[in-house]
């Protein structure tokens, strides 16, 4: 287990994380892979939960419990993922404490209806921060243009932040100047900063799906030259990211916050399966490792990179290959701007639609069982 793959990467200053929840995966591989040092963090969103939830059966007894006690469909929800939650962190924290809260942590999502509405996604951030009640969780917000300034004010809050759904660059450097106003914000009242982290999610497979489709419907048209181009996007944004955060997190005024105690905020690389089986399992984790970084794989994933994964430090290799990726997609007519402000947009509806139909899933459980346990039972 000492040369383990996952292991592998936390020498490298990268923490693997995991993209999945459920209250049986938590006490199976979850719990084993934590113990044995492989993952360092959780990640879990909507459709996660519509999975665990709304459609197993790990959560019956309790679901029982809590609809007897009148919970509504919405208690119901927050009082499940929250021992899940806090479970995982529970797990978590010897990490959390061995590296002196720089990592350990696992993550819960406002819901993503609030997306649009900045007071709101402020107010949730910090009722739910509070619900969890553990130092080593951190609350999903998303990185749209209401979601940033609910951010930077959680942040000054000491709140801590998983901004989501980010795809572009210029997004990502704005999200990083939330993070530093905020704590700027907090260390001017004379809060401390130590104590606050946060990770910016940069999805990454997400963008060569998208502009992958649009290339092929040109290479199946005929056109010519096009086919070099292909899975060649989403890497590339990611490592320019990469030279953004190095930028973002230097220099004077940096240094201010870091002298108070103040943490990085690190990319967090996440859509990192392979949704094309043309390509690498796991392209989407041997190429984006470096230092201050996280990169959240689904279990399927995570078993692929501890059998056959490459370690090493890549993040930084081929940045002049990267932006000449994305400059033969420019003078092909591919606009990466509008494609990366369309995946945040289908994000965030995608993970709404997912929450919908959780809550309608628990609704409708909530009253089966409820139902179910009213019956009397027969004689025998």
């Amino acid at each position: 287990m000492a040369h383990s793959p996952l292991m592998q990467l936390r020498e490298l200053g990268q923490s693997p994380w995991c993209d999945n929840v459920s209250r049986s995966f938590i006490a199976g591989d979850l719990s084993r892979w934590i113990k044995a040092g492989e993952i360092s963090g959780v990640t879990s969103n909507p459709t996660i939960f519509e999975k665990a939830i709304g459609h197993s059966g790990d959560y019956d007894t309790a679901f029982v419990a809590l609809a007897r006690a009148g919970k509504s469909a919405d208690e119901i929800f927050d009082a499940l993922a929250a021992e899940d939650i806090r479970a995982v962190a529970d797990l978590l924290r010897p990490i959390y404490d061995e590296t002196q809260r720089h990592d350990g942590y696992v993550s819960l999502e406002v819901a993503p209806n609030l997306a649009a509405d900045t007071e709101a996604s402020f107010r949730e951030a910090l009722r739910l921060f509070k619900l969890l009640d553990r130092p080593n969780v951190m609350i999903k917000i998303p990185g749209t243009a209401a979601g940033i300034p609910a951010f930077q004010r959680a942040t000054a809050e000491g709140v801590n932040i998983n901004v989501t759904l980010l795809f572009s660059v210029e997004n990502y450097e704005q999200v990083a100047e939330a993070y530093i106003r905020g704590l700027e914000q907090r260390a001017a009242a004379g809060k401390s900063v130590d104590h606050v982290a946060s990770v910016a999610s940069f999805f990454v497979s997400r963008v060569d799906t998208a502009i992958d489709g649009q290339l092929q419907k040109r290479i199946d048209a005929g056109e010519q030259g096009l086919s070099g181009s292909l899975g060649q996007a989403a890497i590339a944004n990611a490592k320019l990211a990469y030279q953004s955060f190095k930028r973002n997190f230097a220099g004077p005024r940096w240094e201010a916050l870091t002298a108070k105690g103040a943490m990085v905020q690190r990319p967090l690389w996440g859509s990192t399966s392979t949704k094309n089986p043309a390509y690498r399992d796991v392209i989407y984790v041997e190429e984006l490792i470096g230092a201050d970084t996280v990169n959240t794989l689904p279990p399927a994933t995570i078993e692929a990179f501890r059998d056959h994964g490459r370690a090493a430090l890549t993040i930084e290799q081929g940045l002049e290959e990267a932006r000449a990726a994305l400059e033969r997609l420019a003078k092909a007519g591919i606009d990466l701007d509008a494609v990366t402000r369309k995946l945040q947009v289908d994000g965030v509806a995608s993970f709404t639609d997912s929450y919908n139909q959780m809550m309608a899933a628990v609704e409708e459980k909530r009253r089966v069982l409820l139902a179910e346990s009213e019956q009397p039972v027969a004689a025998t």
